[in-house]
């Protein structure tokens, strides 16, 4: 099935109708809410706001820092401005139904720099599992500071934990991702994930969810959060639940819905209904415009190297 997917993504013009509707359903995303985004932006600060926006677009690049140290362990070593490329083009896919799209970008833009398909599938899969089980770590914040409803709701994240951490241990992680391939008909990855190489993608991780925790926190005491060390450590942990209950639900795109819910579960103790609508609401407007931003850029990028590698020939040619 994903052989076929990644054939079909393999034309230029499907390649291009990818991006384009990619892009096309953030924008959507962001119009659709547009009179409840104007009504909440009305009551932010703006240099609180402007912060905001720069944290959602840092915590979008260290997630891509991340990606790129499990692409590097497993024999990828891409320049920042390429792996940019790469990875900020693709994950405008996770807008699209289906929970794949921007895994299948990933592997088909890697491609074009020589990363074999498969070993593109395999990072963007540990990178995910880095972040859930990061995310998991923060999460438990979550459940212990926030209101009573949510560990009786989501109290599953204390022992779900170690299970998903035991994955992630080499021997286990390599061993599956061998499984997988074979399974897939594919051949095995030349190069096995090491211990430095996870736990190099794990501080990235986990700094991306500080960051995204801190964008929720400072819009949070905007609008009547105490500014508290508990409360930032319920904003990091809180969004970090979100993400993971977002990402189990694959058929809504980006978690939408699910992953603002839990949020607004979380945050209920902290602030009236109307502050927590006005913090989940800008909290993923925000970060659905960092993904349109850093992924029209990554298409410039992409655009602007593959004029290079056609006029290098040409530029050779002159100089011989």
């Amino acid at each position: 099935m994903i052989g076929r997917l990644l054939a079909v993504l393999r034309a230029p013009a499907v390649r291009a109708g990818f991006v384009v509707l990619a892009l096309g359903a953030c924008v959507w995303a962001l119009v659709s809410q547009w009179d409840d985004v104007t009504d909440a932006v009305s009551t932010i600060p703006g240099g609180t706001l402007l912060g905001a926006t720069g944290l959602s677009l840092v915590y979008v690049s260290l997630t891509m820092l991340s990606w790129r140290a499990v692409l590097a362990d497993l024999g990828s070593r891409l320049p920042l401005r390429t792996a940019s490329s790469v990875f900020f083009v693709s994950q405008v896919g996770k807008y699209l139904p289906g929970g794949i799209w921007n895994v299948l970008a990933a592997a088909e833009m890697g491609a074009d720099h020589q990363i074999p398909r498969r070993r593109s599938v395999s990072v963007m899969v540990v990178s995910i599992l880095v972040s859930i089980v990061t995310g998991l770590a923060l999460a438990v914040l979550a459940v212990a500071l926030a209101p009573g409803a949510v560990a009786d709701r989501y109290g599953w994240v204390a022992w779900a934990l170690p299970v998903v951490l035991v994955v992630l241990l080499p021997p286990v992680l390599n061993r599956l991702l061998g499984v997988a391939l074979r399974v897939t008909r594919r051949p095995a990855l030349e190069e096995p994930m090491t211990a430095r190489g996870i736990a190099t993608a794990a501080v990235w991780a986990l700094l991306a969810w500080l960051v995204a925790g801190a964008q929720v926190w400072l819009l949070a005491t905007a609008v009547g959060m105490d500014e508290t060390f508990a409360s930032f450590a319920l904003a990091v942990g809180g969004y970090a639940l979100a993400w993971t209950v977002g990402f189990l639900v694959v058929v809504v795109p980006a978690g939408v819905g699910a992953r603002e819910a839990v949020l607004a579960v979380v945050l209920a103790g902290q602030l009236d209904a109307g502050g927590v609508v006005v913090v989940v609401l800008l909290s993923r407007v925000l970060l659905t415009v960092a993904d349109v931003g850093l992924g029209s850029g990554g298409l410039l990028l992409a655009r602007t190297s593959a004029r290079r590698l056609r006029e290098r020939p040409r530029s050779d040619q002159v100089g011989s």
